[in-house]
């Protein structure tokens, strides 16, 4: 068996040093003015209302194909590119419920219907939440802010794993990204250090490849944030490990391996340099990432071996010597404990070093 794990695609890109982590928590706030509805009544007339209805779906909206004083919101949705909000809204003078864009109703109307959920959100109050979901409104759940930030982003950079759990499981999209820096709601928990909401997202299917817009995945971000932590800061740098670790276990179960090249370290700290099958540069990773099978067959296939000579040695993480083993029937040399190599080769290599030093004096 060769594969790591599931999918057969794995993506790393560079981080860059110099880039803000993450904007403010609360970027926006919902506008609460008293502004008077700009709709106009002109007609009264059903087939009105099915032009008006089709002209918002395609962009079309015309503020003057609208029906007079509104009854209330009825129900909501984000727009595809997540740049705004429409808004149903029920008419008094009877004619059927329309979509209308959010720049075309009142800010207070808006404010009215908005307000509970945002505060609810900013808050990570779990019950209020509760109670506006269950109310099952026609409220969109992927509802967006000014800066396209779902619900979902909010309670994931507050760390609440019960709200994120509520949501997700309440259809709201996991891999939603802002438009103010294409993160999501992973980016959000990996920046501001919440591991158990990170863990929760990832056990709800969140997808730990999607890239903001500086083409950072939420480990990228990770990491470069805990480069960034001093090492005094024991807490906020072992909650970032905790992130870290999570998201590499994420990301390496998208993986598949060609072949395990190296070992180095012990305990914990022992690992296997993995070559990908999809061409990635070749990587070290912990032993407990990698499925059990492959380092089976790994250690298996080492002892079993024909070395052909040794080429170099160096001192090894644990201080002790090691060398750097050519095999017949293994196409790359491999670092190897003094207890794993033939004392005959290792003769010969010191022979052949002290000939060379002895010939260029």
């Amino acid at each position: 068996m060769d594969a790591l794990f599931l999918n057969q695609s794995i993506s790393r890109l560079k981080i860059s040093p110099k880039s803000s982590p993450l904007p403010p928590l609360y970027p926006s706030r919902i506008p609460n003015r008293n502004l008077k509805f700009s709709a106009c009544a002109v007609q009264n007339d059903q087939r009105l209302a099915q032009q008006s209805n089709a002209a918002i779906s395609a962009g079309k909206f015309n503020e003057d194909e609208t029906y007079g004083e509104v009854d209330g919101i009825i129900g909501s949705r984000a727009l595809q590119d997540g740049s705004g909000m429409e808004y149903l809204i029920a008419w008094k003078d009877g004619h059927a419920p329309s979509w209308v864009p959010s720049d075309f109703i009142a800010r207070d109307v808006v404010a009215e219907y908005e307000t509970p959920w945002w505060t609810a959100a900013k808050k990570a109050d779990e019950s209020a939440l509760k109670s506006l979901i269950d109310a099952a409104d026609g409220r969109d759940l992927d509802a967006v802010d000014e800066d396209g930030r779902t619900a979902l982003l909010f309670v994931a950079g507050l760390g609440s794993e019960a709200c994120v759990r509520m949501l997700a499981e309440g259809g709201a999209n996991v891999d939603h990204r802002d438009n103010s820096g294409g993160f999501t709601a992973l980016h959000m928990a990996a920046g501001y250090v919440k591991p158990g909401a990170v863990e929760q997202l990832l056990d709800l299917g969140a997808y730990p490849e999607v890239e903001d817009e500086k083409g950072r995945t939420a480990l990228e971000l990770a990491r470069e944030i805990l480069k960034a932590t001093p090492r005094i800061q024991f807490g906020r740098r072992m909650g970032l490990e905790r992130v870290v670790g999570a998201l590499e276990k994420a990301v390496f179960e998208y993986a598949e391996v060609e072949a395990l090249l190296e070992k180095r370290g012990k305990g914990e700290n022992l690992e296997y340099l993995v070559k990908w099958k999809d061409g990635e540069d070749n990587e070290w990773v912990k032993a407990g990432l990698i499925a059990a099978d492959l380092v089976a067959d790994f250690e298996a296939g080492l002892e079993y071996a024909v070395a052909e000579a040794v080429a170099g040695k160096r001192m090894g993480d644990d201080g002790k010597m090691e060398y750097l083993v050519k095999w017949t029937d293994i196409e790359d040399a491999t670092w190897e404990p003094l207890d794993n190599v033939d004392p005959d080769l290792i003769k010969e290599f010191e022979d052949a070093q002290a000939q060379s030093s002895n010939g260029g004096l």
